[in-house]
């Protein structure tokens, strides 16, 4: 069992916290009085009551009980059970999803029905049901081992969670977070997801690990790391989560190709694409505009896809060829890393096949390429690379009058253009042929 320096639990009633029912969901309130109705225990737990704690709008509500799922399924007939590694209840209303977890059980060992399987110090199975206690004590961190029991609307803390919100500190439950760290690696991103999210330092004993075992990354299936990797992106912080993945060296195990570039300068230019990439995306998140995964992952892989089709244009490669070549490296790189699913690879080799066709603006060559399903993404692309002076800002903007003038003026855009016009003296643009040692 997970140990704590709080071996009984503090409970804090009604009067003494801020959580008020009318700042919980309708649906997670239908949940929780359900079960207790049905002779369950139920609780809100972890991020919900965290964020409700702080004054903050929680993103979803997860409610934890001594029912199993099949018993939750039963009360439920919106329910649907999902997940090997951990089973879990998902409670459909309409759009909204309220997450169900049967509290967990304590304890370090494999047992003899196959409920709970370590591999090399990992938990790849974890389906021992245990007491509200035994949940709490294992879950991460400690402000998200809070409970709000909707029995009383007391809040519930066993791992010293209030403490730690009050003085805005992630810690890890338990007395040996290296090894919380190598029962689940994934707790690495999540320590710095949280960091950012809650604007938190990271305890000393939770944060020097993080140096030393980002190895432990390249353990997890890289479909579950693509999952991981947009929580960390598209919350509005990537930013801020890119910075503390470098500082800590996890970076690299997610991205090695890219990140084995980023110190490096280009004709005497630091390279900040990414960061400026990320930077647009949080904006966009913030004014609430969308931003597909795509494009995400376009920016985070195209500094090792410049690079690769610049070397293959200086093999006199057509460029066509060169970029699916340049591309198909890159995936190939990538894929047993952080798994990035076809329905968004394709349209980001087109983001990145459309970039060199841009600088190509004579004749009927912009009317096809302003019809392109894919135009839209290829231009902000270019914007960014404009942005960081990778193209000439004059390439972007003729772009953008492109599309906003009538056809006669576009006729004269056209007539008037020519393959070398736009570029920036002294600097070859990016997509020109570059010596295959840079």
């Amino acid at each position: 069992m997970y140990k704590t320096t709080s071996p009984s639990p503090l409970i804090i009633p009604r009067s003494e916290h801020r959580i008020s029912r009318a700042d919980i969901s309708e649906n997670a309130l239908k949940v929780l009085y359900r079960l207790k109705d049905g002779g369950y225990q139920a609780y809100l737990v972890g991020g919900g009551v965290r964020d409700l704690l702080l004054g903050r709008e929680p993103k979803d509500f997860d409610v934890a009980t001594d029912a199993t799922p099949e018993q939750v399924r039963r009360i439920f007939r919106n329910c649907r059970l999902i997940g090997r590694r951990f089973r879990l209840a998902h409670v459909h209303f309409g759009r909204e999803i309220v997450e169900v977890a049967t509290f967990r059980g304590g304890g370090q060992d494999e047992d003899t029905d196959g409920e709970r399987r370590i591999h090399n110090g990992m938990i790849v199975r974890d389906n021992r049901y245990g007491t509200r206690e035994e949940d709490a004590l294992r879950r991460d961190f400690s402000v998200n081992g809070l409970y709000y029991n909707i029995a009383d609307f007391s809040v519930i803390d066993y791992a010293g969670g209030l403490d730690d919100l009050r003085a805005g500190r992630l810690r890890l439950i338990g007395e040996d977070p290296e090894q919380r760290y190598r029962e689940d690696p994934v707790r690495m991103l999540r320590a710095v997801r949280f960091a950012c999210k809650l604007g938190f330092n990271l305890d000393p004993s939770c944060e020097r690990p993080l140096f030393e075992l980002g190895h432990l990354l390249r353990d997890i299936p890289p479909a579950r790391l693509f999952e991981e990797v947009l929580k960390l992106l598209q919350t509005g912080l990537g930013l801020c989560v890119f910075e503390k993945l470098r500082h800590y060296r996890l970076f690299a195990q997610l991205f090695p190709a890219t990140d084995a570039l980023l110190d490096h300068e280009d004709h005497n230019f630091p390279i900040t694409f990414v960061s400026r990439g990320l930077e647009n995306t949080d904006r966009r998140i913030r004014e609430e505009k969308p931003v597909t995964p795509a494009f995400l992952f376009a920016v985070l892989l195209w500094e090792p896809v410049r690079r690769r089709f610049a070397q293959l244009l200086a093999g006199d490669i057509a460029a066509n060829e060169a970029m699916l070549l340049a591309a198909g490296d890159a995936f190939a790189r990538q894929r047993p890393l952080v798994a990035i699913p076809k329905r968004f690879a394709l349209p980001m080799r087109e983001i990145w096949s459309l970039q060199p066709r841009l600088e190509r603006r004579e004749g009927k060559r912009p009317y096809r390429l302003v019809a392109h399903p894919r135009f839209r993404a290829a231009y902000d692309f270019l914007l960014l690379r404009a942005e960081v002076g990778e193209v000439d800002l004059a390439l972007a903007d003729w772009w953008t009058r492109f599309q906003a003038v009538n056809d006669h003026t576009r006729t004269e855009m056209t007539a008037g253009t020519t393959k070398g016009k736009g570029r920036r003296r002294g600097r070859r643009p990016a997509m020109e042929k570059e010596t295959a040692g840079t």
